[in-house]
């Protein structure tokens, strides 16, 4: 969104998690769903990494020292994350391979909006039980 000075947004960039179980996410992410790892590092023994989901999207995964114990459901403030595919059902099989719980198998949504917009989307939960959705847009009519 631009300003008085003409300088805008150029789009999304990364979400960022903290996981219980650090290289259990990062071997989910990277092996499940072919993430590639781009940055390494750690501060006071924790350690951290930016995955390059593809279009210039990251996922950020901080190890969590503590873990909290976590509520189920979506009350949190992160509702899921959404990531792009060109084949829902065969990213979604990849992640079942690779331990993801399938909460919603893949299906076909026409959503009622201008301009319409079609998708075959799915939904999974993760190591650390964030909700992933995997969404192919459909130009087809």
């Amino acid at each position: 969104m631009a300003d008085g000075n003409g300088y805008r947004t150029s789009g999304f960039h990364h979400v960022a998690m903290r996981v219980r179980d650090f290289d259990q996410s990062v071997s989910f992410y990277s092996k499940g769903l072919g993430f590639s790892i781009v940055r390494e590092w750690s501060n006071k023994g924790s350690r951290a990494v930016m995955l390059d989901m593809g279009d210039g999207a990251y996922l950020e995964i901080f190890e969590r020292k503590a873990a909290p114990v976590l509520q189920t459901g979506s009350d949190g403030a992160l509702l899921h994350i959404a990531v792009k595919t060109l084949n829902c059902d065969a990213s979604l099989e990849l992640a079942r391979r690779a331990g993801a719980e399938v909460t919603v198998d893949p299906k076909d949504v026409d959503f009622r909006c201008e301009p319409a917009y079609r998708a075959r989307i799915a939904f999974f939960k993760g190591p650390d039980g964030e909700t992933v959705e995997l969404v192919e847009e459909r130009k087809d009519s």
